[in-house]
């Protein structure tokens, strides 16, 4: 079997998502290895993986982000390749060479492609230049306050204010006058500077971007094959979100018409090749409802924490596909999508205000119902540490149209129990009575008016 050359493969990341990807590298034949803190000794993906080695305390600068501890686990393993899963050291291209020049395959786009795209200013440059969609925006780095004054003056307010690197929408605010416009600068700035390991505000690296007033985050998935093509995957609705971190992913997306949906996917397929890229990866754009109209907002160079409602609706594995593409295989993907699937990040936070609420799970119990996927990364008598993400699990939901689908969520979300650490579970039950929600008429602005 081609994909034979990967194993062992080793997991570079920890919780759901490691314990996602062990799955498919088992199931197709091959040895999975494990990497993780000692706070994550006793979390599932450590038992699951056929091999585990503990690479460092708590502190991710201390063991997940240590590039050289990861390749020394996979060296002593005899790893032949690497996942990287996302967050961490996912999009890092320094990361990606690493792995390369020790002699092991990087599942995952070329570090060149990382490159390119993790400057968001040099990425809509270059999707500009391709033809794809973009806001009207600054097209070189904004590095102090004066330049930003003039730059929004030019765009127009409201403008949209973030770092050129980095993602989650950290340091991303909304200025509407000039006095806004200050404080977003100020914030944008310092998060660019912890982002570059800077520790003044001296020339850091900020963006401007009209803001699209009721705009839906909509995302293509798409997939680089190592015959040149480039496949859409269908698109994913990303627009419930809390301090523009999402927390509910759906797809098809209710809220875009067929004729837009086929100009996001060809923009997509457009940006993809613009770059040759290679493996699964995500053209996420800004969606103005009122207008059906789309601008390109930035590429992530991994797999999504939203991959499973792309998989509920095409029947494909995704991660089946990064290994068989890093192996050098060119699979025949078909495109088509059937369904409705839901996707809800289940956090350990407080589901009012959204603050993280680590703590030790006393129970946990999954849904299983017809039609429901859980990818947890807990259960039981493991405990949520405040070192990593709040997130515990995904609960997916599929259903023959949406309506079928926002039904079986629930169903769902009212049988998922956690015990113990706080949850945002009663929030997604408060969604899924929510008008607007139901409707699939909303936009990036919903979670805020439901805490207004």
């Amino acid at each position: 079997m081609l994909t034979d050359s990967l194993g062992p493969v080793l997991i570079a990341n920890r919780g759901e998502i490691a314990r996602r990807i062990i799955r498919t590298v088992k199931r197709m034949g091959l040895r999975a290895v494990a990497v993780h803190s000692e706070a994550d000794a006793d979390l599932p993906f450590v038992r699951e993986a056929d091999e585990a080695v503990a690479i460092g305390p708590a502190n991710p600068a201390q063991s997940y982000l240590d590039i050289a501890k990861v390749l020394e686990a996979a060296r002593a393993t005899g790893a032949r390749s690497v996942h990287p899963g996302y967050g961490f050291l996912a999009e890092n291209a320094a990361f990606a060479r690493a792995v390369i020049d020790a002699g092991m395959v990087w599942i995952g786009p070329a570090p060149e492609a990382i490159d390119r795209m993790g400057d968001k200013i040099n990425a809509r440059n270059l999707m500009e230049a391709a033809g794809v969609p973009v806001a009207a925006g600054t097209r070189e780095p904004v590095t102090d306050l004066s330049l930003a004054l003039r730059a929004a003056e030019s765009i127009g307010y409201p403008v949209m204010v973030k770092t050129a690197g980095g993602g989650g929408g950290i340091g991303m605010s909304v200025a509407h006058d000039e006095e806004d416009l200050g404080k977003a600068y100020e914030q944008a700035a310092r998060a660019a500077a912890r982002f570059t390991g800077g520790d003044a505000l001296d020339g850091p690296a900020v963006l401007l971007e009209r803001y699209i007033e009721r705009a839906r985050h909509v995302e293509v998935q798409i997939l680089g094959l190592p015959d040149g093509r480039v496949v859409a995957l269908g698109e994913r609705d990303c627009s419930v979100q809390r301090r523009h971190q999402k927390v509910v992913e759906e797809s098809p997306s209710p809220g875009i018409t067929a004729e837009l949906r086929e100009r996001m996917l060809a923009a997509a397929v457009r940006a993809g090749e613009a770059v040759g890229y290679l493996g699964a990866g995500t053209v996420e754009c800004l969606v103005d409802a009122d207008k059906q109209d789309f601008v390109f907002l930035e590429m992530n160079t991994r797999l999504q924490v939203e991959h499973p409602v792309t998989e509920l609706v095409t029947g494909l594995d995704l991660v089946e596909l990064q290994l068989r593409v890093a192996a050098g295989d060119s699979p025949d993907v078909r495109a088509g999508t059937h369904g409705h699937a839901i996707e809800f990040r289940v956090y350990a936070e407080d589901p009012k205000r959204f603050f993280p609420g680590p703590g030790k799970i006393t129970e946990w119990e999954e849904p299983v119902f017809d039609g429901v996927r859980v990818d947890s990364g807990y259960t039981a008598g493991n405990t949520v540490t405040p070192f990593y993400d709040p997130l515990m699990a995904k609960l997916c939901v599929y259903g023959e149209d949406r309506a079928d689908a926002l039904e079986k969520g629930r169903k769902a979300v009212g049988a998922f129990v956690v015990v113990g650490p706080k949850n945002n579970l009663p929030f997604c039950a408060e969604l899924l009575d929510n008008p607007e929600f139901v409707s699939g008429d909303y936009d990036t602005g919903l979670v805020a008016r439901m805490r207004a």
